[in-house]
């Protein structure tokens, strides 16, 4: 019996490896000249990233076969028990609008489409069905759409993304969207995966945190977040992963990534608050891996950290990433809200926010009418 688990483990292993070398969705490779300039960057020590505080990565083997065993056989409610709606916008509708006032669309998860003078900005865009390098090996989407196809989407001024990590850098996405892409900008070392799948090394600008880059009339500033990054067994933590402010003349927003609570959350706040508006990570969370994501509660903390008028909690009601209830997230979240004047929003996929709403902010708890049916 010994033999035959060494040998099933040794054909994983050699098929793994044939997977990785052979498909690109794995990304690139760090070259000669990229890694040159990762040595550059005071975040970059003993040839990996590192996070401005102490944080563990490792996990037991009985966390990680007792975490296997709940991905493969996940608790009640970790899944809606129906396709969750989306409300279908009209490629005419994005088209015309506004452009005084800032909006922001919501795909679920961390993807977003924000308008903000006139221009078209794409955040961590994952549009296939899956948050992995192959079906067999995520679960599905929560929705079987989405509010707007990507070859329905109009020209883009900028992608956004805020680390490598298969839940928020899509290779399908990004392979369709580089026709229609006039730049794309990613923490340090993120560019070998968008060159392997075709991106022209002009339209694609890296930044260290505290960085700062003027766009016409906007600045975009990489800042903190504490994490990690990695697409395959053997690359963790050799690109940089981050937070972004997003900053026009009149407006201010904020985009956390992926990120654990710490002090990085007060720095952004002294440095570029306050913020009109903030969507920050909430979901996806373990005890075992604390130190990368928030409780909803900490969302809360950080939120008023950075000094965030309103706040809209991301990174939950798509995919499932951890043994919480789908719903969790959103739930704790509101009730921790309660107790601020923070103004939370609540926004269904597919519907717009605009940035003048001020208290007038969606918080409808629309995903009770699932639990109900």
């Amino acid at each position: 019996m010994l033999g035959v688990i060494i040998g099933i483990i040794i054909l994983v292993v050699l098929g793994s490896s044939h997977f990785i070398f052979k498909h690109p969705q794995f990304g690139g490779k760090t070259s000669d000249s990229l890694q040159n300039k990762l040595q550059q960057s005071p975040n970059y020590r003993d040839g990996i990233f590192n996070n401005k505080e102490e944080v563990s990565l490792k996990m037991s083997f009985k966390d990680l076969m007792t975490s296997l065993g709940k991905y493969i056989n996940p608790p009640a409610n970790t899944v809606p028990e129906s396709n969750l709606d989306v409300l279908v916008i009209d490629s005419m509708e994005i088209v015309n609008y506004n452009e005084a006032v800032p909006r922001i669309i919501w795909f679920g998860h961390s993807s977003f489409l924000i308008q903000i003078n006139g221009k078209n900005l794409l955040l961590d865009p994952i549009f296939s069905s899956v948050p992995a390098p192959h079906p067999k090996l995520g679960k599905p989407r929560f929705s079987t759409r989405l509010p707007i196809s990507l070859e329905k989407l109009p020209p883009i001024d900028a992608v956004i993304i805020s680390h490598d990590h298969y839940d928020h850098l899509d290779y399908k996405s990004i392979i369709t969207l580089q026709e229609k892409t006039k730049h794309f900008y990613a923490p340090l070392g993120v560019s070998k995966h968008l060159l392997k799948w075709g991106v022209s090394s002009q339209d694609i600008t890296e930044l260290d945190w505290w960085d700062e880059i003027q766009v016409e009339d906007l600045t975009f500033a990489c800042t903190p977040a504490q994490h990690f990054s990695g697409r395959t067994f053997s690359d963790r933590s050799s690109t940089l992963w981050a937070s972004w402010v997003i900053q026009s003349k009149d407006h201010k927003i904020f985009f956390s990534g992926d990120s654990g609570y710490g002090k990085h959350f007060k720095e952004i706040g002294e440095k570029y608050g306050p913020f009109d508006f903030a969507l920050m990570e909430c979901g996806q969370y373990n005890e075992k891996w604390h130190s990368i994501h928030m409780y909803p509660e900490e969302t809360i903390v950080a939120a008023k950290d950075i000094q965030a008028k309103a706040i809209m909690p991301i990174h939950w009601a798509a995919f499932k990433l951890a043994e919480h209830s789908w719903t969790d997230p959103v739930e704790r979240i509101s009730m921790a809200s309660q107790t601020t004047d923070v103004v939370l929003c609540t926004p269904k996929i597919g519907e717009i926010i605009e940035l003048n709403m001020e208290n007038r902010y969606p918080n409808e708890k629309w995903w009770q009418e699932y639990l109900d049916r």
